[in-house]
């Protein structure tokens, strides 16, 4: 008797969706916060691409379902790569070729495996005078859009598709944790901290949300400068970003960031990019400063892989003085998310959409606000307000 490959049902190509999700969760203790304190990790890096594979299913996905995305069309969007490894997923599972526009800061290994997934990869060669390369990368998009009619961009930086796609995340935390009192998230476009928070809050009132953001980011008011981590920070103002949901904002330095990356990967077996650093050093912070008890979730967005040239690499990081030692035990604090340039980890308890500020604004309840910390009552109220 003999099996005829008749009798096996072969995989469908959207099965490759099925990859994405229900990633591990771990708790993360010392060095970075002391023995019987800590926060538990969502290690989105466990997906094939890591976490923004789940809006990159979810925007084409729904876009095909509006007739936006029509059969065959070509995918085209801006992206520092994470984006780009979910579009191309996105390309397999739905049958669209797929172009990204980029900037000489992508790291050759991350070029060559988009090319690899079977995406263009088209880099700009100069940034925009003001929105830098963010902007200049934006500009090409409008430009291939135009070549290539039918063809269809995601507009991650304000499409609301691109936040409904973390649903699922947000409900893994909720069934994996129980309660949730603290959700600190990298933000970027903005999708996966409004996502996850707004959904949360309808579980957990009182939850607290705590950005963070690298220094020469506009997204929280701070002026645009050239930034050398990638995957956190923005020189636009993307509008996905939900500011009325942050009860404070932390921006850290690449410094910071590596050490707390490195420092994960000795202790843990578990790290990743430079979002990833500066989660851990800021949800670090947060179970020091916390009643014990407080249950912190951190969302990690991606692993090591693409970093081993960069946050890994000793010459790289002794280049750029990123090997200087650990950072501050506490971050500065400003009262006004414009008050001063930000050079290192600092944070601000008054979050407002920066586009909203003006001179005339007093900074009186702000400082209040900053110097009273978080607290116990912080946990039960602080999102009274926001909600």
């Amino acid at each position: 008797m003999h099996s005829s490959t008749a009798d096996v049902t072969p995989p469908t190509r959207s099965a490759l969706s099925g990859l994405v999700g229900n990633t591990p969760l771990l708790h993360i203790s010392e060095p970075l916060a002391p023995t019987g304190r800590g926060f538990w990790a969502k290690l989105e890096g466990f997906n094939p691409g890591g976490i923004k594979d789940r809006p990159g299913l979810h925007m084409a996905e729904r876009a095909r379902a509006r007739g936006d995305l029509r059969p065959g069309a070509r995918i085209i969007e801006s992206t520092s790569g994470t984006l780009g490894l979910g579009l191309a997923l996105a390309g397999m599972v739905y049958g669209h070729p797929v172009t990204l526009v980029t900037d000489p800061g992508l790291e050759l290994s991350m070029s060559r495996l988009l090319t690899a997934y079977g995406a263009r990869v088209n880099v700009v060669a100069e940034p925009h005078p003001t929105g830098g390369w963010q902007q200049a990368r934006r500009d090409r998009v409008t430009q291939l859009l135009a070549q290539h009619p039918g063809s269809w961009c995601p507009d991650q930086y304000n499409n609301p598709d691109n936040t409904t796609a973390y649903t699922p995340l947000a409900l893994e935390l909720a069934t994996e944790l129980g309660h949730i009192d603290v959700l600190v998230c990298s933000v970027g476009t903005g999708g996966h901290s409004a996502g996850v928070s707004r959904v949360l809050r309808q579980l957990y009132p009182n939850l607290t949300l705590v950005g963070v953001d690298t220094i020469g980011s506009t997204i929280f008011g701070q002026p645009a400068r050239t930034r050398l981590m990638r995957g956190l920070g923005s020189s636009i103002y993307p509008r996905n970003v939900a500011y009325e949901q942050f009860s404070e904002v932390h921006w850290v330095a690449p410094s910071e960031a590596v050490w707390s990356c490195r420092q994960l990967a000795t202790s843990h077996y578990a790290t990743g990019g430079w979002s990833v650093g500066a989660v851990a050093l800021v949800a670090g912070w947060l179970a020091r400063s916390l009643p014990k008890e407080a249950r912190i979730a951190a969302i990690f967005p991606d692993g090591p892989q693409r970093y081993l040239s960069t946050v890994y690499d000793d010459d790289y990081c002794a280049a750029h003085g990123l090997l200087d030692g650990p950072p501050a035990i506490e971050p500065d604090v400003v009262g006004r998310l414009d008050e001063k340039e930000v050079t290192r980890w600092t944070r601000c308890a008054t979050v407002v959409d920066p586009l909203t500020l003006t001179d005339t604004d007093t900074d009186a309840d702000a400082d209040a606000d900053a110097d009273a910390g978080l607290n116990d009552e912080d946990l039960a109220d602080s999102t009274q307000e926001q909600v």
